[in-house]
């Protein structure tokens, strides 16, 4: 059997494969975990080994599942309910939205925990960051969604000669059976999405990226950001949230408009006004607005 810390350092394709991993995991960290601290909301469990404390990223645990048996469970309605979504049911009740929600951030927490526990930091970030990535086209393969990866190559020119500017786009969403946009054009029906674990020190990349696409496009493009958290680990036993609403605000009225932003855990901020019009929870995303844009 292949060990764990090597299994979460491994590209994922499959949805099954991120059941898979997470259930290890759930196995596995309540026999290493030896305490938590608590922050409005959040845990940052330890474990300590052989004289050695590790911390684990901060936590929501109203979202989090550590019981595997009650995970199992969720598992078994998020397939159901992804059945429903494939066949064209968008009659999607709160409870599995909320399921939708806690199911896919236990999954990517457990890995990030994993990762933590098993692996160097710096891996750990880069990991964690790529694992979130697979985890999102997983679940639009899983929903029926058209989806690949791109680079635009946008050409310049310089004392040189012409240089190319590689855009890249981490997930184009397509209403089309295949993915249309290619490398020097994107289709305008088509959904640019930007995929990152948190929104600090990214975000203003979003709007500036939307701008620069329509330019060498020539056309409006449906642009949306999906972010797993805004919430850091503060020393030992504390939290701060990252979100920058307030910067998020000046790039929406002065640079342009997203299609959207949507978290799996969104921060406090994206619940009040104006922030709710634009910032919402993934499964809104999967359930309802990705097929008004697709659609429009």
């Amino acid at each position: 059997m292949q060990p764990l810390d090597k299994a979460l350092q491994e590209k994922k394709t499959d949805f099954k494969e991120f059941e898979a991993i997470a259930r290890k995991i759930l196995n596995y960290i309540p026999n290493v975990l030896s305490g938590y601290s608590e922050k409005n909301g959040y845990r940052i469990y330890t474990s300590e080994i052989a004289g050695t404390t590790k911390y684990v990223r901060p936590i929501n645990f109203k979202l989090f599942t550590l019981d595997i048996n009650e995970f199992d469970e969720k598992l078994k309605t998020l397939n159901g309910t992804f059945e429903k979504i494939k066949s064209g049911d968008l009659n999607i009740s709160p409870e599995e939205k909320e399921n939708i929600n806690s199911s896919l951030y236990t999954i990517q927490q457990s890995i990030g925990a994993g990762l933590d526990l098993l692996v160097g930091s710096n891996s750990a970030r880069k990991h964690a960051g790529n694992r979130f990535e697979e985890l999102i086209r997983a679940l639009f393969n899983e929903i029926g969604i058209s989806n690949k990866k791109t680079v635009l190559q946008i050409p310049y020119e310089t004392v040189e000669g012409q240089k190319v500017y590689k855009c890249e786009n981490d997930l184009i969403l397509s209403p089309y059976e295949k993915v249309r946009s290619s490398s020097i054009s994107l289709d305008e029906n088509e959904i640019v999405v930007s995929i990152k674990t948190t929104s600090k020190d990214r975000m203003g990349k979003i709007f500036i990226d939307k701008m620069l696409l329509e330019r060498f496009v020539k056309h409006k493009q449906k642009v949306i950001g999906i972010f797993l958290n805004d919430v850091q680990r503060k020393d030992s036993d504390n939290i701060a949230f990252t979100l920058v609403s307030g910067l998020f605000m000046v790039y929406t009225k002065f640079l342009t408009e997203l299609e959207g932003i949507y978290y799996l855990d969104p921060p406090p901020n994206t619940n009040k006004k104006p922030y709710n019009r634009y910032m919402k929870p993934l499964s809104e995303l999967i359930t309802t607005d990705v097929f008004k844009m697709l659609s429009a």
